[in-house]
Parts: structure tokens; sequence; C-alpha cells
């Protein structure tokens, strides 16, 4: 068992060597929000899709589109909007009066990374058409399915201040993001970098041709077949007997808050995580350690992913937002009582 740990060990430390010049390059554009670059990365590694919420101006939309100036994959950025049909997402058939057949037009959801832009701007039914080309990795133009490139995966954001013309995700939706990422303001000293930079940049150009190019310019460093086989190392992580168990508890505990003599948690959630945590976190958390060049799951690592796994599988109650007990407190409190192995 020692062996092929180390022999894991080994292969991991050799194929994850790509993920510090991602994010080294990455950095040439973005200051700070590092753990929303880590999680967009634990995404790609796991074919997870991730669910980025923030306030304007925390660069969401500019961390995905220079993550995916790395890779040398189809990007495409859809910009969710009300009046967005879902053909104009997945695409629609159209007919040719010049040989009197119908072909299908195929929409920009059929690219390797997608940026859903403030998806809860857009109403229910594309939401739903965008969730079902998620789940199921294809789409279904008039009478044909056509299965969506690999590697697949969905980066969606949304800006949680803004109500009006919203069309917030169902819960039930919500649940097909793997990861779902709260970005915060930067830091005092980020904050005066950021300003910095872009004054710099901005004022050593021309006005015109800064105005098209006020950010760095990143290398492609990546390619999907090796996304996928870097996908295929992180499936072969090793995650002992006790660490699954962990997994399991914690999961189960959102459940029945008394399984870890959390009773006074029990009227604060209405329903739990799916299973669907479970394999998310068992996922999350190999990437996780791939990420830092290890063969081998910790519980470290579960702790440290488990909040974007969990934060939107759990359904408050009433009493709970009433007495404004946030997903994030419940989390809490149900890593402090679940036992470590």
């Amino acid at each position: 068992m020692y062996n092929d740990v180390r022999a894991i060990n080994e292969l991991v430390e050799r194929e994850s060597a790509f993920i510090d010049a991602i994010t080294s390059e990455i950095g040439k554009v973005i200051v700070g929000q590092t753990q929303m670059i880590e999680r967009l990365l634990v995404g790609l590694l796991t074919g997870g899709h991730v669910l980025l919420e923030g306030v304007p101006g925390l660069a969401k939309t500019l961390t995905v589109s220079t993550l995916c100036e790395t890779i040398s994959a189809k990007f495409q950025r859809i910009q969710f909007t009300p009046d967005l049909l879902p053909a104009d997402l997945m695409g629609t058939v159209i007919y040719n009066q010049q040989t009197g057949q119908f072909s299908a037009k195929k929409g920009p959801i059929f690219a390797n990374l997608i940026l859903a832009d403030e998806i809860n701007r857009a109403p229910a039914k594309v939401q739903s058409a965008l969730l079902e080309a998620m789940q199921e990795r294809q789409v279904t133009i008039g009478d044909e399915t056509y299965k969506l490139d690999r590697p697949f995966m969905v980066m969606a954001t949304q800006n949680p201040i803004e109500h009006e013309g919203t069309y917030p995700l169902p819960e039930a939706q919500v649940d097909r993001f793997m990861l779902h990422v709260k970005v915060d303001y930067p830091t005092q000293e980020q904050e005066r970098q950021i300003m910095d930079r872009i004054t710099l940049s901005l004022l050593k150009e021309s006005s015109e041709t800064a105005a098209s190019t006020p950010y760095s310019s990143v290398n492609r460093l990546v390619t999907p077949l090796q996304i996928l086989d870097a996908r295929k190392v992180v499936g072969q992580v090793y995650v002992d007997e006790r660490i699954k168990d962990y997994i399991i508890d914690v999961v189960l505990t959102t459940r029945n808050p008394r399984k870890s003599k959390l009773d006074d948690l029990v009227d604060m959630i209405a329903h739990g995580a799916s299973p669907r945590a479970t394999i998310a976190l068992n996922l999350a958390a190999r990437a996780h350690a791939f990420m830092r060049h290890r063969g081998f799951v910790t519980p470290e690592d579960i702790k440290a992913i488990g909040p974007d796994v969990l934060r939107h599988r759990i359904i408050r109650t009433y009493e709970a937002e009433a007495e404004e007990v946030t997903s994030e407190q419940i989390i809490k409190r149900i890593f402090e009582a679940v036992e470590v192995p």
C-alpha cells in the first residue's frame, strides 16, 4: 500500500506542474482572488461546474476569461439577459430554401469552456436548458441529439445584491453546480496593487490603445487533451477508507444534525445535502490534493473545499433565516462537531 501511494504521489508531482504555471500566468492579470482561481481549477480538473457569486467589480468575469485564455480550447462568453431564449443558447433548426432541407445551427453552448455571465438574469426556460446540458453533456436540436465536446465546463456568475430583473436559480438546479464560491473584496494591499497596475497600464499607452488593452495578455499553456489526462490522474489520487467515512459523516450530518449531537441545528436545516454532495466532495478533495502536488487526500482537503461544496446544498428553514443563521455558520458547526479521522 505504501509503495502504491508513493507511486501515485510521484505521478501527481509530475502531472500537476502545469497548475503552478497557470496560476502564475493568471497572476499577470488578476491581483489576489486566490480562492476563486483555485476553485475554478478544481472544477476544470474534475469536470464540475462552478457558480461564482459576488458583487460587481470583483473580477469574476475577468478571472474566468483569463483562465480560459491559458487553455487552447474553445471558449464562449454568454451574457444572460431577460429576453434570452433557449434557442439562442442551444441552437435551432433552420430551413434552406435552395435545398429544401432543414439543418441544425448550433448555438454557443457548443464549446469547451462556457462563461454564463449573470446567469440569474435569464428566465427559467433558459436556465433549465443550460443546466440540462450541464447534467447530460448533450443538447437536442429538433429531432437530433448532439454530444457536447470534452472537456465541457460551465462557469457561471451571479450578483447577490441586485434582485430587480433577476430570476434566482431554484435549489434543485443550483445543486448541479459542483461548487458555489463566494467572491469577497480584495485586501487593502491588493486593492492598492489593482489601482496602481490598471492606472499605469491606462496611462502608459495612448488613450486609444490603452482603452482596448488595459490588461496584460497571457500565454496558452495547456491543451484540452492535457486537461483530460490530468483528470485521469486526479481520479487516481488516493482516498483512505477513513477519509471516505469522514465525507459520508459530514454529508449525513447535514441531513440529520443529531448524528453529531447538533440538536440545536435540527430546526435550522430544512433539507440537507444530496448524494451529489458526497460525490462532489470526494472529487473536489482529490483535485485539491492534486493542486498541492500530493497523491493522497487529507482531512484538511475536505475542510478546505467543504464549504464551497455544501453551501448551496443546505436549505435553511424560515426559523434560520429569521435568526440570520447562515449556511456558512451551519457548515462550520458541522465540521467542528464531526470527528476527524
